[in-house]
């Protein structure tokens, strides 16, 4: 005999719109103190909620809370992640101007994405929501609607900001970074990251940290290091390096020895220049530094940059371990000879040898 919270899942299917809504309205507890309530008889309320999302917005708005708060499952993250059907449901709705509950629903994507199955983010075509994209491909178009969704000024009601983590997630396989750094035909050849990388400096936290991870995730693609840091936008270059270096400056100034050599984008910078606050999202960017110095080419240009100058700048001012810890990593590599070279460069104010075990890896 079901108890009386297994009879409160199945109004969810219930006839009367006022029933639904105060199920779900009951329900919304639930999903974080007895999500395997959810789970009853296989999965029948992950069913109902499916179609749910689709209800009236008050409706729709409890259950994506539900689905956000119980996705973590396993059970329940494949349920849903491998339904393509309801993913176009989401992919529609979410790129509807009008759609009410379109940042529930991106916080509901940036879950699904933890599935790989959302890997066909990268190839499923579906129809072209005018005048929000021009691409067929469910990925572009999610990367316009973050842009041009910013604080309200696609859909007042949302502001996208979750979807950065669906690009995270994305990029940490292969084909995902190949899709970052790689020219769209569909829109103008611009590439991807290239739309990602003006938010490092975002007011949002939550847009700075997706996109410092996507940007880290992108960094593993070793072949297109030279791509990334140059300069030469005619080449497709992305100058990625003054978005990873000012979010890790402060209003320090420097000296003109030092300045002279560094990005345009760093110099003359104003007196109440700020720091990004996060110590998190400062290793992130730190520790794609760190990959970019896995080739040459990066290690010379950033030399060049006198990247050396901002994280010593950035040691000397965090009260972090961890962030010094990082500093150090980075200024390890930078600062240290190529095989066969004689001169010894500036030394950081502390170094730490790297142990053989540290490894970097892919953020979600």
């Amino acid at each position: 005999m079901p108890t009386e919270l297994e009879e409160l899942v199945e109004f969810l299917h219930h006839g009367n719109t006022q029933i639904r809504q105060i199920a779900v309205e009951n329900l919304v507890g639930f999903s974080t103190a007895q999500p395997s309530l959810f789970k009853y008889q296989d999965l029948t309320p992950i069913k109902d909620m499916k179609l749910l999302v689709r209800d009236y917005p008050p409706i729709a708005k409890n259950v994506l809370t539900i689905l956000v708060n119980i996705s973590s499952d396993e059970q329940v993250l494949n349920a849903l992640a491998t339904d393509d059907q309801f993913l176009e449901t989401l992919y529609s709705r979410i790129t509807n101007a009008k759609e009410e509950n379109a940042d529930e629903m991106a916080m509901l994507l940036a879950n699904l994405t933890k599935h790989e199955h959302l890997k066909t983010l990268l190839t499923v075509k579906r129809e072209v929501p005018k005048p929000l994209s021009t691409s067929p491909f469910a990925i572009d178009q999610l990367l316009d609607l973050f842009v041009k969704g910013q604080e309200g000024s696609y859909n007042p009601k949302a502001n996208f900001d979750y979807l950065c983590y669906v690009f995270a997630d994305i990029s940490k396989y292969e084909e995902g970074r190949k899709h970052f750094l790689t020219p769209r035909e569909e829109d103008e050849n611009i590439v991807p990251l290239s739309k990602l990388i003006v938010f490092t400096e975002h007011k949002s936290t939550i847009r700075r940290r997706g996109v410092a991870s996507t940007i880290k995730n992108a960094s593993f693609d070793t072949d297109s290091h030279v791509k990334m840091l140059s300069t030469d936008e005619t080449e497709g270059g992305l100058n990625i390096l003054p978005y990873l270096l000012l979010p890790l400056m402060g209003p320090e100034e420097y000296e003109d020895k030092d300045m002279d050599s560094m990005p345009e984008e760093l110099q003359l910078l104003p007196p109440d220049k700020t720091r990004e606050p996060e110590t998190d999202i400062q290793i992130i960017h730190l520790e794609t530094l760190l990959l970019l110095t896995t080739t040459r080419e990066g290690r010379d240009f950033m030399r060049e940059k006198n990247v050396y100058a901002v994280i010593r700048e950035l040691h000397l001012h965090t009260e972090s371990p961890d962030v010094q810890e990082a500093c150090d990593r980075v200024v390890q590599i930078i600062a240290r000879d190529e095989e066969g070279e004689g001169e010894e460069p500036p030394q950081p104010p502390k170094i730490e040898e790297l142990d053989e075990e540290d490894e970097l890896v892919e953020v979600a």
